[in-house]
């Protein structure tokens, strides 16, 4: 027998619950993007070698591994 969605179990399949997207939404429009002038900036004071990478990436709040994956590092 057919079933439609008010006969339906709630446990048919992987629905995703409303607050899921809703986290996925916010993370979205929140993620930070850096414009060409940042990204020098920030490249140049790694080059200075003032402080270490990880003090640099800790105080821009970006990943380590985003400055060195991303073409970043020199």
């Amino acid at each position: 027998m057919r079933q439609n969605r008010r006969t339906a179990p709630a446990n048919l399949g992987p629905e995703k619950a409303p607050a899921e997207q809703v986290v996925k939404d916010i993370r979205r429009a929140t993620r930070r993007q850096f414009s060409a002038e940042e990204k020098i900036r920030i490249v140049l004071e790694g080059v200075r070698g003032e402080e270490s990478i990880a003090e640099l990436c800790r105080r821009e709040g970006i990943a380590s591994s985003m400055y060195n994956t991303n073409g970043l590092c020199v």
